[in-house]
Formats: C-alpha cells, sequence, structure tokens
C-alpha cells in the first residue's frame, strides 16, 4: 500500500479533530483505525497492478540528436478500472522528455502511452522497468508495482556531414567525365585524345599522335573504378578524447561515413574495420546501396576502449583484409607515444602494397591556447599549445617521409578534409 497526499490531508485534518473534540490518546488511537481502515478499502478497490500486461512498439531505431518515439500499450484483463500514474523508465542518455504519465484504463480495455526519446549518445538504449501506481476510487492510497517491458532503440552516428556530399559528388562529376572538365593528371583507364594545353603532364603526351598530326597532343583520363578502400577505425583509448562536445571517435565516424558514400557514389568498393586490440566491427563487401546502412550500424555500438592499439595486430589484420592494392584509410590520433612507438615502425608494411592515408581529429582548443597572451597562465597554456603543435607537426612529417597522406583537421573540417584527398588521390591516377 502507497499512501497518498490526499491520506496525509485527511490525516492532519482528523488530528485537528481529535485535538479538540476528544484530545486523549483513544482519541488518536480511534482516528488512526479510521484512517487505516480507509486507506486499507482504499487499496483493496484499486485497479489490480499485477494482473496487467504491457506490450512495446515504435521505432526501434534513430539518429543521434533526433527523435524517436516509443509507444507502449496498457491492456488490463483485471475486473476494476485502473486509475493512477506510470513511469516509463530509461536510462538518462535516452533522453526521455517526459517519463510520467497519468493512465486511465478501464477493466478489459488498453491504452497506449508514448514515450518520445531524444539520445544523447550513440548505441543500443534499453527500457527499464514500467512502474504503476493504482490510486483507489478514494484517492487515499494505491496499489503500485513493476513490470518489465523490454525494448532496444539503437542510436546510430548523426552523420552531420553529408551537408558536404553535393559538393564532392559535383567534383567527381567532373573527374569522371560527366561534364566538360577532364583529368589531367594520370589515371589507369584512356578516354580520349585532345591538344595539348599549358600544364599538362608531359607524361600524358602520346607521341604517335604527334608525329602524325604535327599539334602536340596528350592522352585524357578516367579516374579509376571499382578500386578496393578500406577504412580503419581506431577504437583504443586516445579515440574517446573529447574534442568539443563528442569522443574523438564520433569525428572520426562522421568523415568515414562521408568518404564512403562518396566513394560508392564513385564506384569502388568499401569496408570498413573498427580495432584496437581485437577487430571489434567489420563490414565486407557491402552491395552499393548497402554500404550506408550497414556502415552505421555497425558503428552504433562502438565505444572506446581503455586500451592501447595493438599495431602490430592491426598492420597484420590489414594486410589480411586487403590482399591486393587498395586505398586504406586509418582514422587514429596523432598522439606522440603511440604513434612513434606502434605505428611508425610498422607502417612501411602498408605503404608498400597500399596508398596510406592517416585522419586525425585535432583539438580546435589547442589552437586558442596557442594565441593566448594575457597573463602568466594563459602564457604557460600558450608555450604547452605551442609543443603539442610542434610534436604533430613532426610526426606528420615523420608519416609523410614513410608515404603516409596525413590529413589532421578539426573535427568539422576533417569529413570534408578526408573526402578531398579521396577525390586528389583518384584524379591523380593513385589509387
Amino acid at each position: 500500500m502507497v499512501p497518498t497526499g490526499r491520506l496525509a490531508l485527511l490525516a492532519l485534518t482528523g488530528a485537528a479533530v481529535v485535538g479538540l473534540v476528544a484530545p486523549s490518546g483513544w482519541g488518536v488511537l480511534a482516528a488512526a483505525v479510521v484512517l487505516a481502515v480507509l486507506a486499507a478499502v482504499d487499496t483493496a478497490l484499486a485497479g489490480s497492478v499485477r494482473a496487467l500486461r504491457l506490450d512495446r512498439s515504435g521505432d526501434s531505431t534513430t539518429r543521434l540528436g533526433e527523435t524517436a518515439t516509443v509507444v507502449l500499450t496498457v491492456i488490463n484483463p483485471g475486473a476494476r478500472r485502473l486509475r493512477g500514474r506510470l513511469r516509463d523508465a530509461w536510462p538518462p542518455s535516452a533522453g526521455v522528455l517526459d517519463d510520467r504519465v497519468d493512465v486511465d484504463v478501464p477493466a478489459g480495455e488498453r491504452r497506449r502511452v508514448e514515450t518520445v526519446l531524444r539520445p544523447t549518445r550513440r548505441g543500443d538504449r534499453r527500457a527499464d522497468r514500467v512502474t504503476v501506481r493504482s490510486v483507489g476510487p478514494l484517492g487515499l492510497a494505491a496499489r503500485q508495482g513493476s513490470h518489465l517491458a523490454p525494448w532496444t532503440v539503437r542510436v546510430l552516428p548523426a552523420f552531420r556531414s553529408r551537408r558536404h556530399l553535393p559538393s564532392r559528388l559535383a567534383r567527381l562529376r567532373e573527374l569522371d567525365g560527366r561534364s566538360a572538365v577532364r583529368t589531367r593528371g594520370q589515371g589507369t583507364e584512356f578516354d580520349s585524345l585532345r591538344e595539348y594545353v599549358v600544364g599538362d603532364d608531359p607524361r600524358s603526351i602520346d607521341w604517335r599522335a604527334t608525329a602524325r598530326g604535327g599539334d602536340v597532343v596528350v592522352r585524357t583520363w578516367r579516374p579509376e573504378r571499382d578500386r578496393h578502400v578500406l577504412l580503419v577505425l581506431d577504437t583504443a583509448r586516445t579515440a574517446a578524447a573529447r574534442v568539443g562536445d563528442a569522443p574523438r571517435l564520433d569525428a572520426a565516424m562522421d568523415a568515414a561515413l562521408l568518404l564512403a558514400a562518396l566513394a560508392t557514389r564513385a564506384g569502388d568498393r568499401v569496408d570498413l574495420m573498427a580495432f584496437d586490440r581485437r577487430v571489434r566491427a567489420a563490414v565486407e563487401r557491402p552491395g552499393p546501396t548497402e554500404v550506408l546502412p550497414r556502415l552505421v550500424q555497425a558503428m552504433a555500438p562502438l565505444e572506446a576502449g581503455l586500451v592501447e592499439t595493438d599495431h602490430r595486430r592491426l598492420v597484420a589484420e590489414v594486410l589480411t583484409r586487403a590482399r591486393h592494392h587498395a586505398l586504406v584509410v586509418l582514422l587514429t590520433g596523432l598522439d606522440t607515444d603511440p604513434v612513434e612507438s606502434g605505428l611508425l615502425p610498422l607502417v612501411g608494411r602498408l605503404t608498400r602494397r597500399h596508398t596510406v592515408v592517416l585522419a586525425s581529429v585535432a583539438d580546435p582548443r589547442v589552437l586558442e591556447l596557442a594565441r593566448g597572451r594575457g597573463d602568466v597562465a594563459s602564457v604557460y597554456g600558450s608555450a604547452a599549445a605551442e609543443s603539442e603543435a610542434a610534436d604533430r607537426r613532426r610526426l606528420v612529417s615523420l608519416l609523410e617521409r614513410h608515404g603516409v597522406h596525413v590529413v589532421d583537421a578539426a573535427p568539422e573540417d576533417l569529413p570534408p578534409a578526408l573526402s578531398d584527398t579521396y577525390l586528389d588521390l583518384k584524379a591523380a591516377g593513385r589509387l
């Protein structure tokens, strides 16, 4: 039995009456007995909570930042009407807008309760218990009980960088020969001959056609198609660091999704691997229409682990999954110790067979600290930021000497920068 505010108010009224009419122990006892009897009768007349049946339906997926609606159907098979309040419990990261509602379910009927979620984190958000409080007809006491009503809403990556896709597709159409502009770089698929213009690569000159016609003629090439693009998400501890309001891992996912969408439209095959000390997720050989759906489903439950990346096993796994030349995109951090002691000694094994791009999320806060000069604390912060920036520049230089293309940009700039690097490599025929 759960007392209500009305019972407390009635108890206060009874206390005042006893104090005025019969201020004695017997008067208090009589009033308490009356209240207890009324509460017991009210509880007995309340609708049964134990007999309720609960079913769920509604949205099972949503994107981060969007809403999902889950419908809870309350079925009352009992003989009494159920009036009261219901609490639909979810974890805080599910972002329930209102988890408490009033319910009124006549005997033998059902009612629908909608719960609106606005999740604040990726992953699977699972419903907890549903607690129902059934109030008696007098409103003095209530029955209360909880039921399990399982339901899971999978929160997918937001893919905010999709706004950059139209402009990159327009450039891709130019490279692909569907507009007036032709690629001047060396590719693998011969397209046509045309006259030489200033800026053309001399290696593209067709000397036989030039000798026959008298004018200098160059070959034009279409960018390669049906290439293999392997996206590698580093899910080790460095991916857990927050840049702004989100972990580095989320920014890396956003960049990977934009590149996957672009590469798929370019006719390339996109695979995904998430790795720290073992493979956390993998998407292999998806169809062109399945790439983004399968990637977001695989990325959704990923969380960064508090472990160091096993770079030796990572390189071995990449070489196993990409036996022929591919574009390998490592979405990882540019932190000094993991790169110098782990990745750098092994990266040559990758660059000998593949074109390797390393994409890293930079922290804009470091640039802000570097500009600080207002007081002693700002000067020390600026010095630390400059030291960090110098270390990153040194790492970039070392990686580039090993043949790695490095993209180091802030979270909002990384997706378009990585896609531009992909288009530049495709235009140069280096995929």
